[in-house]
């Protein structure tokens, strides 16, 4: 079974792309580094805690989500001119950096999309190659990619993800195929996690409730009740 196919079954009508929390009810969104700020006070300089928090709480989240015998899709988007198309295997350092095994790496599946933000111009321009690997938790140093995911808007800060396209950072999907939770950090601000019955989140929302976003705050409690 490849990505699609997994999501067509399990997620009907679902795209992997940002605001997963807005396209399927059965969905938390969490805030990271609630009550800090990413540069320390009346300065430029970088705020350590406030990145140390963030990392700790998506380390807590990953942990809860991803078992070591679960089967997990690493699924990544990137966006790009057409034109960059056929050079983007090559530039994939997400897998290149962040899968250990090179056997377990050549498994790795590419399918080009639509772009994905089609309220913009030129859209006709640009596209997505979305990149699939099944794998385990195991498989990938996620300690290390979970870093580089909340870097992403910061450059002086490593690991750090990165579009060589000039377009949006990648984006990266965790999707637990054993469980059916797919988990999504769209950067160091916050994360979503969505699953195919709301009872697989219970543990996460009783656990992590004070992490969740307070925009979304009501509207997840009555989910919940």
């Amino acid at each position: 079974m490849n990505v699609r196919d997994y999501i067509n079954s399990h997620f009907p009508g679902l795209v992997l792309k940002p605001s997963l929390y807005h396209q399927w009810e059965q969905s938390i969104h969490f805030e990271l580094g609630k009550e800090l700020y990413q540069f320390k006070s009346g300065t430029d300089e970088l705020n350590a805690e406030y990145f140390d928090q963030v990392y700790q709480q998506i380390l807590s989240l990953f942990h809860e989500i991803f078992l070591p015998n679960d089967t997990i899709f690493l699924v990544t988007n990137i966006y790009q001119n057409n034109h960059y198309v056929r050079k983007s295997r090559r530039k994939m350092k997400v897998y290149h950096h962040y899968i250990k095994a090179n056997h377990v790496r050549a498994q790795l599946k590419q399918e080009d999309l639509p772009y994905m933000f089609d309220d913009e111009e030129d859209v006709e321009d640009n596209c997505t190659s979305q990149f699939s690997l099944r794998c385990r938790k195991q498989d990938i140093r996620f300690h290390l990619l979970l870093k580089a995911i909340t870097h992403q808007d910061f450059p002086p800060l490593k690991p750090r993800i990165h579009n060589p396209y000039g377009l949006y950072e990648p984006d990266v999907f965790f999707v637990n195929v054993t469980r059916n939770i797919i988990f999504y950090i769209y950067d160091d601000r916050g994360c979503e996690v969505i699953a195919k019955d709301l009872e697989t989140l219970r543990s996460l929302y009783e656990k992590y409730g004070d992490w969740i976003d307070e925009y979304d705050r009501e509207e997840i409690v009555q989910r919940f009740k």
